[in-house]
């Protein structure tokens, strides 16, 4: 039972941090962030301070990331327990009942034939959590259960570097509801928010430094840098 229960929470564990990757993304972090902030709290390790404030400086990734912490709290002691248990013969003997096993095969060789077990899991679960084809059917699979229950507000602003005291470079893509839409860059009076526009990047090419008169159009990804609360306000991601 306990080698069971310890193969179960190994694979729940690799799913959790699957969903807290797909969930940071979903609030404006590049992929490759969200799949290391979701990991970081997982296993409470590998936090650096300029990362840290792109979660904790955002109310929604803040709570994703307590659920995340509680259940990798919660799924280390249960592994720790069951891995430990799994490995003690008495306990080996009792659960699985010797008589399934060959007369010749003493007791002692039980906790070694699951330790195996557990080798070979973790090995299989690794290949599989690490197959392209696997994890993107199952990152799309979770992308869209996420949305259609709306645990995760999606956005569409994504934080490329911070830089301190709550400025960054953005990428902003600008959709309907963006009320800078259809604007001149002068119109926007972005200035006026602390937001200066490096480059626009519209269908495939990338206008580098844009002039005031340069209007915003439907689907342009604004490259920003300014307070990055101002940003959010600003765009469809508001």
């Amino acid at each position: 039972m306990n080698l069971v229960l310890f193969i179960a929470v190994l694979a729940v564990s690799f799913i959790v941090v699957r969903i807290g990757a797909v969930a940071f993304q979903l609030t404006g972090l590049e992929w490759s962030l969200a799949k290391f902030q979701s990991l970081s709290c997982f296993t409470g390790t590998g936090f650096t301070t300029r990362e840290a404030e792109l979660v904790t400086g955002n109310p929604q990734r803040r709570r994703i990331a307590s659920i995340i912490m509680v259940l990798g709290n919660a799924g280390f002691i249960t592994m720790i327990a069951t891995f430990a248990n799994s490995l003690r013969p008495q306990i080996v003997a009792d659960k699985l009942n010797l008589p399934l096993l060959p007369d010749f095969l003493p007791s002692a060789f039980l906790p070694w034939i699951n330790l195996a077990i557990i080798v070979a899991t973790v090995y299989v679960m690794f290949r599989l959590f690490t197959n392209t084809k696997l994890v993107k059917k199952l990152t799309s699979a979770l992308r869209r259960k996420l949305l259609a229950r709306n645990i995760v507000s999606q956005v569409s602003f994504e934080e490329l570097l911070l830089v301190s005291e709550g400025y960054g470079i953005s990428r902003i893509q600008v959709c309907e509801e963006s009320p800078i839409l259809g604007k001149t860059l002068s119109e926007s009076h972005l200035r006026k928010h602390d937001i200066t526009i490096l480059a626009i990047a519209r269908k495939g090419k990338v206008i580098p430094n844009p002039s005031a008169t340069t209007r915003i159009l439907l689907g342009d990804e604004l490259i920003s840098f300014g307070r990055l609360e101002n940003m959010r306000q600003r765009t469809c991601a508001a």
